[in-house]
């Protein structure tokens, strides 16, 4: 199982909502490499900023992640970048963000596999695997 199915399976997708999560995923992955966030790091300080850092450190870290709602997420994520990455998905950005407060947290669960945020080459990496994944 490749890294894309196992975000869409930690997700708890279904069957019919395969191709709908498949999208958001693509838009939550051009989200986080946008030039306004900065990638994980970027992502993390953000959280920092705005007061849900013990959120993110839970995704991160090796135990249980925190639950996010999407009014948090909106309150906390780059509003531009979000509009951004939805549009060019073709998806609402506030339905985006709803199905972000159910992907994000798998992603950066797994985009963080040993607890810690890796270097910026090895989170593109994994990436790129993620989007390769995803056409197969």
């Amino acid at each position: 199982m490749g890294l894309f199915d196992e975000v869409l399976s930690m997700a708890g997708s279904a069957m019919g909502q395969q191709s709908e999560h498949s999208g958001a995923l693509n838009a939550i992955m051009g989200y986080i490499n946008s030039p306004q966030v900065g990638g994980i790091s970027g992502l993390e300080k953000m959280f920092q900023q705005g007061g849900l850092g013990a959120v993110f450190s839970s995704w991160v870290s090796t135990g249980q992640n925190l639950p996010i709602s999407a009014d948090a997420l909106q309150n906390v994520l780059h509003s531009g970048a979000l509009q951004e990455a939805a549009q060019r998905a073709g998806i609402d950005p506030n339905h985006l963000a709803g199905m972000m407060s159910t992907l994000l947290p798998h992603l950066v669960d797994k985009l963080t596999p040993n607890g810690q945020i890796p270097d910026a080459g090895a989170v593109q990496s994994m990436l790129k695997g993620l989007a390769a994944g995803q056409s197969q």
